[in-house]
This record gives structure tokens, C-alpha cells and sequence, in this order.
């Protein structure tokens, strides 16, 4: 029997009856220790209070999963993670072995640190997007700047948990911290350029939720920069559109070191960026193509080319069309065919549109 057990997010302090109930009678208790940080003073707590050794274990162990289930075959194992045991991904996946396995799984849901998170800084549950986390390698800012641009799109706020794990030759935690997130996404801001982060983006730090020296502290980026979070876990709250009750919540709960802004104000698909760059030099280009032609002593052909240009003009009006009906593939197939055409007269005349003033 394999037991998958929440403790919550007050440590073992938190744990239910019906947890110390199983736990008490397990050959097997195993602790992962790398969805969060666990003191020690958690685990001679827990080892104390169950009055049995709890096996602290990492990441790989759990993902290995071979001694686990090998245990659970013939033993009651528990597998204890912070939070709710199952929103890490790695025990769903290891729960999803036991069960191919023929062997006997249940879980003791308890408090989510996620839910928890945007239960204390008072915004509304529904109006979050997708999740992300924040590694201290660069490349793990790129889908995380990626993430808070489509969740923005739709208005969302973005949860991002920033990275944390545990030094076995050091015996001690490393935590990103969200001065150092806000740095990675700046880099990307400068690469990608959507807008979509800067000093004045408005954001929400939480640090050490249900811990006694719990801190959530909002403002915008600048002011953040210069706050002090103490030791983490921390988790960045990028915004996105907020009703007036969030923001409120916000003043009355967490430190406000700026009023709130929406950050959502502004945001525009690629794709619309495309169009609403492109079209205005789709424009000229016809416009000086047609200059070009209509200056030319030789008429033959004359008529063709203008058909070529009027149907240029149109795909581009298609574009706009398409943009303010929210078609926003087809206003960027639109605009290539409008560039495509006008692209086709410019070899057969040996002259750049794109390029000449008028």
C-alpha cells in the first residue's frame, strides 16, 4: 500500500488526524524534501511525534521510484510532500506507476502552498492563468516572460514559483530570490521587446507562506528591487487586469510600497504587432509602385500591373478587416500576400518600394 500524504502548510504541525493515524502505522515513511524546503527541526519533529525515522529523500529518488514501489508491494509506505501531494507532477507520474503496478494507492489531500498563496494576498482564484517556474538558468526566464505575455493577453495573473533545492554536501537551501527573477525577465524584455515588463510592472512577492514570519509585499518592480525578503521560499505574482475588490484586498493585506496598475493595459498579440507594423509600409510600397509605373513612357502591361497593385490594396484592407475581427492568422496571411504581390512587381521592375520616400 502506497500513501501519498499532504502536510499542508504549516509543517508537520499541520498535519490532520487522519494523517498521524496512517503515518503511525506505516513500516515506511519517506519525505520529499525538493517541492519546498524542509527544516530540520520539521524532521525531528515528525520523527518524534511518529515516534519512528522518516526518511528524508530527493528528487531523483522519488523519480526513480523503484524502491518505493518495490516497498509498497508488501509494506504501508507513505510518501509525505509539502503542500498537497499531488500537485507535483512527480508523484501524480509516481501514483500512475503504483496503479499499472497493481499496487494499492490513496492520498490525504491537504492545503495547497498555490492555493494558499493566492488565498493570502486576496486575488481572485479564477482570474489566474498558467503557472510557471523560474529557474536560475537563463534559458528559464524565456518561458517564463513567455507565459506571463499570453496570460496578460487574456488579462491573467501569472504565479511564478521561483526555484528552490537542497545542497546535500552543503546541507542547506538554495532559494531563488525575486530580485534575481526580476533581473532574468528584464534581460528578456530587452531581447524579445513586447512590452510586457519593465521597473514599472506592478507585482506581488510572497515569501515563506505559512510560516510565522510569512511576507507578502506588492508594488512595482523598482520598488521591489530594493526590499529585503529574507530567506525564501518566495513566489512573484505578475498581475493582470484587477477588479477593484483584488486591489483593495491587496492594500489591506499585504505591504503596499505602490498603488496597483494593470499590467495588462496595452498588451498586443505578435501577431497584431506584425499587422499594425506592417501595413502602413504595405501601403506606401503600393502607393510608390504605382508612382513608378504611372511615370513610365511605355504603356504595355500598365493594366496587369495596377490589377497586381489593386489586389494588394485589398489583401491589405483584409488585414485590417480581419485584425478588428479578431482573425488574427488570417490579417497576418492577408498582409503577406498584400507584401507578396507587391514583391512580385518589385523583381519584375528591378526597383525597391520598400525602400523609396516620398
Amino acid at each position: 500500500m502506497l500513501w501519498f500524504v499532504g502536510t499542508g502548510i504549516n509543517g508537520y504541525r499541520g498535519l490532520s488526524l487522519a494523517a498521524l493515524d496512517v503515518l503511525k502505522k506505516c513500516d515506511v515513511v519517506y519525505i520529499e524534501r525538493f517541492t519546498s524546503a524542509l527544516p530540520g527541526s520539521d524532521l525531528q519533529g515528525l520523527g518524534s511525534l511518529l515516534g519512528k525515522q522518516v526518511k528524508p529523500v530527493q528528487r531523483w529518488f522519488v523519480e526513480d521510484g523503484r524502491e518505493i514501489l518495490e516497498s509498497a508491494r508488501s509494506k504501508e509506505v507513505a510518501l509525505m510532500t509539502y503542500g498537497d501531494p499531488l500537485i507535483a507532477t512527480t508523484h501524480s507520474e509516481l501514483r500512475a506507476r503504483a496503479a499499472r503496478n497493481s499496487i494499492r494507492t490513496a492520498v490525504l489531500h491537504s492545503a495547497s502552498g498555490i492555493a494558499s498563496i493566492i488565498g493570502e494576498t486576496g486575488l481572485h482564484v479564477y482570474k489566474f492563468g498558467r503557472m510557471v517556474t523560474m529557474m536560475s538558468e537563463p534559458q528559464s526566464a524565456i518561458s517564463v516572460y513567455s507565459t506571463i505575455f499570453e496570460n496578460l493577453l487574456a488579462g491573467s495573473h501569472t504565479i511564478i514559483l521561483t526555484e528552490y533545492s537542497y545542497d546535500e554536501s552543503k546541507k542547506e537551501p538554495f532559494f531563488l530570490d525575486p530580485a534575481s527573477a526580476f533581473r532574468m525577465l528584464a534581460e528578456v524584455e530587452r531581447d524579445q521587446k513586447h512590452q510586457i515588463f519593465s521597473d514599472d510592472t506592478f507585482a506581488v512577492v510572497a515569501s515563506r507562506v505559512g510560516m510565522s514570519d510569512q511576507r507578502i509585499v506588492s508594488g512595482k518592480v523598482k520598488s521591489l528591487m530594493r526590499a529585503d525578503f529574507g530567506s525564501g521560499p518566495h513566489s512573484v505574482i505578475i498581475t493582470g487586469a484587477l477588479h477593484f475588490t483584488e486591489a483593495e484586498a491587496l492594500a489591506a493585506l499585504a505591504e503596499s510600497l505602490d498603488k496597483p496598475s494593470d499590467n495588462s493595459q496595452g498588451i498586443k498579440r505578435i501577431s497584431t504587432q506584425m499587422v499594425e507594423r506592417y501595413t502602413p509600409k504595405a501601403k506606401q510600397a503600393v502607393q510608390q509602385m504605382r508612382d513608378v509605373i504611372r511615370q513610365e513612357s511605355d504603356n504595355a502591361g500598365k493594366k496587369g500591373m495596377y490589377e497586381v497593385l489593386d489586389n494588394a490594396e485589398y489583401y491589405i484592407a483584409d488585414a485590417e478587416r480581419f485584425l478588428r475581427q479578431g482573425k488574427f492568422e488570417l490579417a497576418v496571411l492577408s498582409i503577406g500576400y498584400a507584401e507578396g504581390l507587391v514583391d512580385a512587381l518589385r523583381f519584375q521592375k528591378g526597383i525597391n518600394p520598400w525602400e523609396l520616400r516620398s
